[in-house]
Parts: C-alpha cells; sequence; structure tokens
C-alpha cells in the first residue's frame, strides 16, 4: 500500500522519536513518503495532491486541526484517511477507539490495514476501511463537531495562547471558558436562531438560541480519560445531532455538563441525559440546518476545534459515505484510551 504520513511537527504531543518509530512500523510493509505541514490548510492540499496521485491513504500524526484539513481534502475520493493522535486532547482519534498514544496508535493502524479493505459499509467495531459520513457548514467538511457561539468563543481565546496550550493543555481552556463566560461572551440576550431538517421531512425551529453544537460524533470532547457525552448514539453511520443552549446561565451550564460526565442525577435515574433540561434543546437525525445571527450581527464558530472566525449565517448539511477512514476493530475505547497492543515497533 502507498502511504503519505502527513506530520504536523507542532501538534502538541509529536516528537522527534514518535516520528522515526512511526514511519519505520509503517514502512515495514508499507511503501510511505513523509510530509511536514508548515502552515495552515496546508494538510488539505497536501491530502488533495496524495489522492490526485492515486495514493490509498493518507496516515495524519498531528492534533484534531490537521485531521480536519485532510479530511477536506480526502472527501469524496478513494484515499483512506488514518488517525494519529498527536494533540492534546486528541478527540477523533480516542472517539473511533484509537489509544492516545501515537506509537500505540500505530500498531492499531497497521491491524486495521493487515485486516484489509473490508466492507466499505460496514458497523461500529469492524477494523479496516470503511465509508463514514461526515458533516459540513459552509462547505467545510467536519469529522466531530461544530461548536457556534460561547464555546467558539472559548477556542478563540485559547488560541490567542497558543504558545501556552502544549505545557498547559485542558487547564488552560478550563481557564478561558471562565474568563470568557465573565468577560468576553454575551449573557443577556439570544445570539441566533436555527431552523433544523431532520431525515423524516420534519422540521424544529428555535429562535432563542445562545450556544449551538452540531455533532457528527459523540462525546463532545474528553476531559481528562472521561468522554464529554452530548449526543449519545450519534455516530459515523447517523445523521447529526444539535445540541442548542437557550440559556448561558451558571445553573444551566453547570448541569448540562454534570449530565454530560455522567454525574447528573437525572441521567444517573431516568438515563434521559440533556433532555430533560428546560434551557437546552436536542435534536437528532438531522440532515440539514440553517443558522442566521440575530439582528443582523455574527456568531463565531468553530469546527473540529479549530476557531474560524465570525459569520452571519451557517448552512450546515450531513454527507453520508464521504470519506474512507481507516477504523480500528473496537470504536469506542475505554476510558483509559484504548487497547494496548505494543505492535509498534519500539512500542
Amino acid at each position: 500500500m502507498r502511504i503519505l504520513l502527513v506530520v504536523n511537527t507542532s501538534a502538541s504531543s509529536v516528537t522527534a522519536r514518535a516520528r522515526v518509530v512511526i514511519q519505520k512500523s509503517l514502512a515495514a510493509d508499507h511503501e510511505v513518503t513523509v510530509a511536514a505541514t508548515s502552515r495552515r490548510g496546508h494538510a488539505t492540499r497536501l491530502a488533495q495532491g496524495a489522492a490526485a496521485r492515486g495514493v490509498d491513504a493518507v496516515v495524519v500524526l498531528g492534533g484534531d486541526g490537521t485531521l480536519n484539513e485532510a479530511a477536506n481534502g480526502l472527501a469524496g475520493t478513494s484515499c483512506a484517511l488514518g488517525v494519529l493522535p498527536g494533540g492534546s486532547t486528541n478527540v477523533f482519534a480516542r472517539t473511533i477507539g484509537m489509544p492516545n498514544d501515537p506509537i500505540e496508535a500505530t500498531g492499531e493502524l497497521l491491524a486495521a490495514l493487515d485486516s484489509g479493505a473490508g466492507d466499505a459499509h460496514a458497523g461500529p467495531g469492524r477494523g479496516g476501511i470503511r465509508s463514514v459520513g461526515l458533516g459540513s457548514v459552509n462547505g467545510r467538511r467536519y469529522l466531530f463537531h461544530v461548536g457556534v457561539g460561547f464555546d467558539a468563543a472559548v477556542v478563540a481565546q485559547v488560541e490567542r495562547r497558543s504558545t501556552l496550550k502544549r505545557y498547559l493543555g485542558q487547564a488552560l481552556f478550563a481557564y478561558a471558558a471562565l474568563d470568557t463566560w465573565i468577560r468576553h461572551y454575551e449573557r443577556r440576550a439570544p445570539h441566533f436562531s436555527v431552523e433544523l431538517r431532520r431525515r423524516d421531512g420534519d422540521a424544529v425551529t428555535i429562535d432563542d438560541g445562545y450556544f449551538a453544537i452540531v455533532l457528527n460524533t459523540n462525546p463532545y470532547t474528553f476531559l481528562g480519560e472521561r468522554p464529554f457525552d452530548l449526543a449519545p448514539g450519534t455516530g459515523l453511520d447517523t445523521p447529526l445531532t444539535a445540541v442548542i443552549l437557550r440559556s448561558l446561565s451558571a445553573a444551566t451550564l453547570v448541569g448540562v455538563a454534570a449530565d454530560a460526565l455522567g454525574l447528573g442525577a437525572a441521567r444517573a435515574r431516568t438515563g434521559r441525559g440533556l433532555h430533560h433540561h428546560r434551557r437546552a434543546a436536542v435534536v437528532t437525525d438531522v440532515v440539514g440546518a440553517t443558522l442566521n445571527a440575530r439582528s443582523g450581527g455574527v456568531v463565531p464558530y468553530q469546527v473540529d476545534g479549530d476557531y474560524l472566525g465570525e459569520a452571519a449565517g451557517l448552512e450546515f448539511r450531513w454527507e453520508p459515505d464521504e470519506l474512507r477512514l481507516i477504523v480500528p476493530h473496537s470504536e469506542r475505547p475505554p476510558a483509559a484510551g484504548g487497547r494496548r497492543l505494543g505492535r509498534a515497533a519500539g512500542g
């Protein structure tokens, strides 16, 4: 198999040793070339070029932002995407069952490649290469979620302190979230309206949104080893799920966070999770949505953890079977981050 290994050398957990070990492991049975990203958007162009040359797979060693760029370059092509965690949180890698250590993840990737292409529509738990769905917003594809409003403002604050991200990790996000809530985001009036279109043809309209997350997979993120489950049941073979908060009060945010982390009394009692929150709307089976900022304004948004700026309107779509993805043999890992096969050289 011909493989392009795309490396983001600036990613939080990418080391020179890991790069060498991973390249040697992949090259033992495959024809491997390596390219390092040098600027924003570079991974998209590298992936597009690889697909045009007939490369079989692009394997990304980097964070979620680099993965997103590569997925945008490969969507709609026959070239597969391989995932090796190199960032600070690695949401997508962990969601599909990869260990959070890149060398161990290389073992999982090689095992999946050994099992062959398999059934392109095989369900979760079947390792190999299979077709999966993506979300898109204003034409930009995404792997796991888009955040509109508050969490995008938080991501913007984190990116302004990007030099600290490698060292502080989730502590920086926690500080930025509190700082944004107190000083940098309007909490007194709604920011947008949204019309959501479901697969059965029904439409749902919400006209007082403060904060929205449109998910292609679950969880939304991880806090340490604990998944932040906003949309259980949402996955790479289902339409999107939208979670819209109609308040940013401390009580609402704390209650939603507690349920998403499995700490809420209502979830423990009933299993309903966010559905019982009066100021949270959860809409499943979404195939399209139109979101508009209120009063001629704009809303910030982020895609797979990368801040993309502000927009007056956003168009969402579910795109089934849009990407060929190399998946391990078990999709959702245990909380610690997945199996430890120790297959990769030096692992």
